[in-house]
């Protein structure tokens, strides 16, 4: 293998080429859960997030952060041959790791089953453990390609892992429905579907893989390989990790605990299913929070190689100021339209409290993912883990009490409140290695006005739209109109206030990802002030 050498411009071209394929897989890993769970309703979509997390979790571990720790072990090695070795061991390593999670995962799925409180999701599970093992392949030939600053073949295969799963998960569960099938077994054809989506993906990248030259093997030491690829895989993928084991936490404890309240079994399963609409909600609202301030990360771990560092202080600032301003405009933006997109988006209106809530944890991860990232790519990799360890120790002991009190809605202010410490904790840790301020006051008080104006417009609309302006409509369609004008009126004030402000600076929006429209906005709305 001939690793190639490739320079600043080169690296910023596969990192957006890599964000570009991060946003089309974010979305469809959102938006396909909309149709599904119309498809097979609240009790349905239970069933699904309950296993999901089982795989998840292996599946970002090896996929994401594997394919990081052995392109970045494969870039630091003295050369193909040696690059070879390490793939040899990095591939035994993951297919041990793989088989012994497999064989948890299918010997132990009624004990599982059992602890969540529903011993019908043991075949589930059983079905779910099959995408443990074609996982090894995916995550070894993303870091040979990574390492390489080969990105299209790893983007190619991360929108069509995506894609065929998204695919066969509709087509599949549209087909059973027709023909009555129960929805336990819906439940193992969507964890087919994502084996299907893996299994593609490694077709994909062994196509591209087979086409390149064969070197001689180098041995290398692999108890020193098996070290460094646990530590790094861990510590990158730890902040999308956590939102995983959180779902795993509501899987064994939100069910279990409003039985325990007195509720009729199939009621608790609704209720588990209804909750979790807020993770498509979530995952959406944290998708231009994510992607637009990670895509800025790059150029912060080049400024902070260079002597001093202090060159990567604006881009670490702007960083968190995107992350903040997007996260906070979709925070307040959902909670406001909150109670008519859910209608739009799951035909009813149930739950829309808790749904509220749970939305924001969107404000915390918007602190929590791009400061996370930032440490990381500083070298400072234990204390964030050790602070995600601590949020879910919270998340794990309050779930069940909170539950027990306040129903659905307690479960989704655990989440909130332990991404909540975890965001506080991750500033003050921050704080010790960078003493500077990162953002100043007219900044945050500027939020806060857009939000307040967001309000102050938004709340008369809806009660407009939902007495009069729309009130002729089917609900689910007045619903809908309601919805798509308050997120249009919504974002087009808060971004109104924030360009006539210029918190953000002309040059900063250049940036990010589609900021230049944003900047020649701005400019033109504060042509009168310059």
């Amino acid at each position: 293998m001939a690793l190639t050498k490739w320079n600043m411009k080169s690296f910023m071209k596969g990192a957006s080429i890599l964000t570009i394929a991060a946003i089309i897989v974010k979305v469809l890993s959102a938006v396909y859960r909309v149709p599904f769970q119309n498809l097979v309703g609240d009790k349905g979509f239970y069933i699904y997030q309950q296993v999901y997390p089982f795989i998840g979790i292996f599946i970002v571990w090896t996929s994401s952060g594997f394919a990081v720790a052995v392109s970045k072990m494969l870039a630091e090695s003295k050369g193909p041959g040696e690059s070879r070795g390490i793939l040899r061991v990095s591939l035994a390593y993951l297919f041990i790791v793989a088989g012994m999670i497999f064989l948890l995962l299918r010997a132990g799925s009624a004990f599982f089953a059992d602890v969540m409180g529903d011993a019908a999701l043991a075949p589930v599970l059983q079905t779910g453990a099959y995408i443990v093992l074609v996982l090894p392949f995916l995550a070894v030939l993303k870091g040979a390609f990574q390492a390489e600053g080969q990105m299209i073949p790893v983007a190619v295969s991360n929108v069509s892992e995506q894609l065929f799963r998204v695919i066969i998960v509709l087509a599949g569960t549209w087909i059973a429905v027709r023909a009555g099938t129960s929805l336990y077994k819906i439940g193992e054809i969507t964890m087919w579907a994502a084996v299907a989506g893996e299994a593609a993906g490694v077709f994909i990248l062994t196509w591209f893989f087979m086409r390149r030259e064969r070197v001689p093997l180098v041995k290398v030491q692999p108890w020193r390989v098996v070290k460094d690829l646990t530590k790094l895989s861990i510590s990158v993928s730890a902040s999308s990790l956590i939102l995983l084991v959180f779902q795993l936490v509501d899987s064994f404890t939100i069910y279990n605990a409003l039985v325990e309240t007195g509720i009729a079994s199939e009621k608790a399963m609704e209720m588990k299913g209804v909750y979790d609409r807020g993770q498509p909600l979530a995952q959406m609202g944290i998708l231009l929070a994510s992607t637009l301030a990670l895509a800025l990360v790059p150029l912060i771990a080049h400024h902070a190689s260079k002597k001093d560092g202090n060159s990567a202080l604006p881009f670490i600032s702007m960083t968190f100021r995107t992350s903040i301003l997007f996260g906070w405009a979709a925070t307040v933006g959902l909670a406001l339209v909150l109670p008519y997109v859910n209608e739009m988006l799951f035909e009813t209106r149930t739950g829309s409290a808790a749904l509220i809530i749970f939305c924001i944890q969107i404000l915390w991860l918007s602190i929590i993912l791009p400061l996370t990232a930032i440490l990381q790519g500083s070298g400072k990799v234990r204390g964030p883990l050790l602070l995600m360890l601590l949020g879910v120790v919270i998340k794990s002991l309050w779930t069940p009490w909170l539950v027990r009190q306040y129903g659905i809605e307690g479960a989704a202010i655990s989440g909130a409140a332990a991404f909540a410490v975890v965001a506080v904790l991750l500033i003050i840790y921050f704080k010790r290695y960078w003493k500077f301020s990162l953002a100043p006051r007219r900044f945050y008080a500027v939020l806060l006005g857009a939000a307040a104006a967001m309000a102050a417009v938004l709340l008369p609309w809806m009660m407009l739209s939902d007495v009069w302006l729309f009130d002729w409509l089917p609900s689910r369609l007045q619903a809908t109109m309601t919805a798509l004008t308050g997120v249009t009126i919504g974002a087009t004030i808060f971004l109104f206030v924030v360009l006539k402000s210029r918190i953000m600076k002309e040059k900063e929006w250049y940036l990010l990802p589609f900021g230049k429209r944003l900047a020649t906005v701005q400019l033109w709305l504060t042509k009168n002030r310059r």
